[in-house]
């Protein structure tokens, strides 16, 4: 097993648990370990996940509380719970707002949620929250997410050439087949646009 392999288990039992408990009591960053083996489970066990990070909360607060955070909005949301992953994402962009050298997917994610479960008194803030981001977004996926989003909440909002613009370009980073960085061409790349929320885009740009 590599080093930090310990933390990044992508099932769990009784055993798997055991090893890790044993491992943290050891490692000198317990916290950054419990996050980490914590955003591994979000989907696969995400009670597992909650109480880990419930354990990660209890040791104060660190330079990753703000992903923290989105790794908490991620598992309720596996759990169904839209309600607490909408304030897990709204603590998660309080945190970078207070401390805003780690950036986290919260931007998007809280919109993109907001849009997905229709929450339609949350729309104005998600699109003020758009508003706020809008230079961030720097592979396709994120612009794609972006663009899409802010695209069907100026349709609710009666601005209906402004949303089929935004879906235009929402769609045009679908095709995009390079992320632009030297190094990474392959990373940030739309895989897979099947969706509802893909499907609601590409009916605004049509």
């Amino acid at each position: 097993m590599a080093r930090d392999d310990w933390c990044r288990n992508t099932t769990w039992n009784a055993a798997i648990e055991a090893d890790f408990q044993q491992r943290l009591r050891r490692a000198r960053d317990k916290s950054q370990r419990l996050r980490i083996q914590a955003s591994y489970l979000t989907e696969s066990h995400p009670t597992v996940a909650l109480g880990l990070l419930e354990q990660y909360f209890t040791l104060g607060d660190h330079f990753d509380t703000a992903q923290a955070h989105v790794d908490k909005a991620r598992a309720m949301i596996a759990l169904g719970d839209v309600d607490g992953a909408l304030s897990s994402y709204e603590a998660a962009l309080e945190r970078e707002r207070q401390f805003p050298s780690l950036e986290t997917q919260a931007y998007l994610d809280f919109p993109c949620l907001v849009v997905e479960a229709e929450i339609v008194p949350m729309y104005a803030r998600a699109l003020d929250t758009l508003q706020a981001y809008q230079d961030r977004p720097m592979f396709p996926v994120e612009r794609y997410r972006a663009h899409g989003a802010r695209a069907l909440l100026l349709h609710h909002f009666g601005r209906k050439q402004e949303a089929k613009a935004e879906a235009a370009l929402a769609m045009a980073a679908t095709h995009e087949a390079q992320s632009g960085f030297r190094y990474h061409q392959h990373i940030g790349l739309v895989r897979g646009t099947n969706d509802g929320f893909a499907k609601r885009v590409a009916a605004l740009a049509a």
